[in-house]
């Protein structure tokens, strides 16, 4: 191999489960031997998956969830020290694990970065303790500034999520938290619309009404609110829901991966993208049970497809165009022929550019993004 690949881990346990959330996670309480089993076969699949697409070098490690500052430094370090022995670490190897801003978490800190992390995704989700209490989470706002403070002064990159468009918030509101939260110093916010997922606990919620979330128009007034005051912020908006304070704040691991690099998914649940014979999508066996029994094996997949070119081009487009480096228009004239039919209306109308063979998306796009897509594509 000699193409650059990007790593990601996903543990699956949480101290509490999130109403909203529709990931693959478990409670942690209880299942500490579990945990011990699971992160073994973690081991053996990184073990088995690099072995399958060989040495090379090594772009970033994202450690995911679930609440992977749950695991314990010494099994982060081992972690890390496996995927570099595996592959050839890049100078600057960004190195990402989320985190919870629980008291008991953030005590953790210096440890985690002792091991070798040097990024953190600091999941505050809010700054308002009535709106962390409907959130579901299990930490307050001053645990959250508490554990801010600790992640600025222990860790070098900084990122915190955010949530917004939530019932019965305002726009007054949010504006005063998400200032706020710039006001805290991060290098790196992603604030993220509420999404109402089916089969979580919000998603039976909503379909009692229960739970309204904000309309169309609204939250497209809450899009246009965040993107106008972080951009006012000197945060540069390089992903819809990602925003920067420059080029070098960008958070390298997601960059990889909206750009159509080969990543490796380790852990229940996980997707990857192999360059094996032509791109590989995999997906992990999503049952603990089933992972570690798979992974005694070999790489611990419940599902390899290869992809086609067509299905590949179509991938890294719809990647791509939710980025300020918008696609390539190659990649749109594999999947619509040459000229691409549906592109000069969608550029006479401002919804596209095309720049030094790029199609990217305009500031008018992104908040129908899905739509201007659909047209593309249809």
């Amino acid at each position: 191999m000699t193409e650059a690949i990007a790593l990601y881990v996903h543990w699956p346990y949480c101290a509490r489960i999130c109403p909203y959330c529709d990931f693959n996670v478990v409670r942690a309480r209880g299942r500490e031997g579990e945990a011990e089993v699971l992160f073994e076969a973690i081991i053996a699949d990184l073990a088995a998956q690099a072995a399958l697409v060989g040495p090379g070098p090594l772009a970033s490690i994202f450690l995911g969830g679930g609440t992977p500052s749950l695991m314990s430094p010494a099994h982060v370090e081992r972690l890390i020290d496996a995927a570099t022995s595996h592959f050839s670490a890049t100078p600057d190897l960004e190195i990402s694990l989320e985190a919870n801003p629980t008291d008991a978490e953030t005590a953790r800190f210096r440890a985690l970065q002792g091991a070798g992390v040097n990024r953190l995704s600091l999941g505050l989700q809010s700054l308002d303790d009535e709106a962390l209490v409907q959130l579901g989470r299990n930490h307050s706002a001053g645990e959250g500034l508490r554990a801010a403070e600790v992640a600025l002064e222990v860790f070098d990159r900084v990122s915190a999520d955010l949530i917004y468009a939530r019932p019965h918030q305002s726009l007054e509101q949010w504006s005063r938290e998400l200032e706020r939260t710039v006001a805290l110093g991060f290098e790196h916010l992603s604030p993220y619309q509420l999404t109402i997922e089916p089969g979580t606990a919000y998603g039976r919620m909503a379909s009692r009404g229960q739970l309204i979330p904000p309309g169309e128009d609204m939250a497209a007034q809450f899009f246009e609110l965040t993107q106008s005051l972080l951009s006012a912020r000197g945060f540069e908006a390089y992903e819809v829901s990602n925003h920067a304070r420059g080029a070098g704040a960008r958070a390298r691991h997601n960059m990889h991966v909206w750009r159509g690099g080969a990543y490796m998914g380790i852990g229940p649940g996980a997707h990857g993208r192999l360059a094996l014979e032509g791109r590989t999508a995999t997906l992990t066996h999503r049952a603990i049970r089933d992972y570690v029994e798979a992974a005694r094996e070999g790489p611990a997949f419940a599902q390899v497809t290869a992809l086609s070119d067509a299905d590949a081009a179509e991938e890294r487009v719809l990647l791509a165009m939710r980025t300020l480096e918008g696609a390539q228009l190659a990649d749109l004239e594999t999947l619509c022929g040459s000229p691409v039919p549906s592109l000069a209306p969608l550029v006479d109308e401002g919804f596209l550019r095309i720049e030094d063979g790029r199609v990217i998306a305009t500031g008018k796009a992104r908040p129908v993004l899905d739509a201007v897509m659909a047209a593309l594509l249809a």
